[in-house]
């Protein structure tokens, strides 16, 4: 999402500022509508003309789902080692720092417990912007613990996931995540507490194919990129043009692989629907 700031000269891009001032305009990256700060906060970081819905962190995702001040995080400082020693164009300790100091994250899933409309929930909300959300040790101990929280407290479990899959710089330790929170799903499968999985844009790779996918309901926001592979990677493999819209939350929905498709505006809503429904 690139962000604008309206000056005498005309208007000036302020893209590489993790804060957004007050006075700011972004423009849609869809129909190239120029929206106010102010403005895309009261759609919830969707498009007001078209329901383009822009890419947000966790703290975005907070303030929109849960009561105000409801949310309590868990094992926020929880860090990645470098097990592997691992170096690609540059050391992955010395990424992770950078994305630390970027992104004020430890690593790319923030875990608590919260409450929405009144609901007691465990939730785990995964962030893009840490190393592209990708799934290592620490995002697969944070769900686990997370899901040992609402098998202990008996509280409704959320998944929000924005990943594009496994990190590459921890290699098989990274892998044995997808085992490791899909065995801790079926434990809280046996104990009968509900899980929400909610899929945007994008949920890709290791995290597709573990729990993402693994709710009792799996809900996903509109035009969201939702594959294993991607596209690109499939047609270079088959050599074949793909069906239209491949990999969208539409075109899974129509495939039975998701269970409804939700604005995100109405996303607290629903939710809290379901909430009820379990708690009934």
């Amino acid at each position: 999402m690139a962000w604008f700031r309206r000056t005498k000269s005309g208007i000036e891009s302020d893209s590489k500022k993790k804060e957004i001032p007050d006075g700011m305009w972004a423009k849609c990256d869809k129909c190239g509508e120029i929206i106010h700060k102010k403005q895309m906060e009261q759609h919830a970081y969707t498009c007001p003309k078209c329901n383009y819905h822009f890419r947000i962190g966790s703290s975005e995702y907070i303030q929109i789902l849960f009561d105000e001040k409801s949310f309590k995080e868990m094992d926020k400082k929880m860090m990645s080692a470098d097990p592997l020693n691992f170096v690609d164009s540059k050391p992955y300790k010395e990424r992770v720092k950078e994305a630390i100091k970027t992104t004020g994250l430890y690593d790319a899933v923030r875990t608590g417990t919260g409450k929405i409309n009144g609901h007691n929930v465990v939730a785990a909300i995964m962030d893009f912007a840490f190393i592209g959300g990708s799934m290592g040790s620490v995002v697969g101990e944070k769900i686990a613990r997370a899901i040992q929280k609402s098998i202990k407290t008996k509280y409704p479990l959320i998944i929000i996931s924005k990943s594009g899959g496994a990190r590459m710089m921890e290699g098989a330790l990274s892998l044995m995540q997808l085992a490791k929170t899909s065995a801790m799903l079926t434990k809280l499968a046996e104990a009968k507490v509900p899980y929400i999985s909610i899929l945007t844009d994008p949920t890709t790779g290791g995290t597709t194919a573990s729990y993402a996918m693994l709710g009792d309901v799996n809900i996903a926001e509109p035009g969201a990129l939702i594959g294993f592979a991607g596209p690109r990677v499939i047609k270079q493999a088959t050599g074949k043009d793909l069906p239209p819209g491949f990999q969208t939350s539409e075109f899974l929905l129509e495939k039975g692989f998701i269970d409804f498709i939700c604005h995100r505006k109405e996303l607290k809503n629903k939710i809290t629907q379901l909430l009820d429904l379990f708690a009934s």
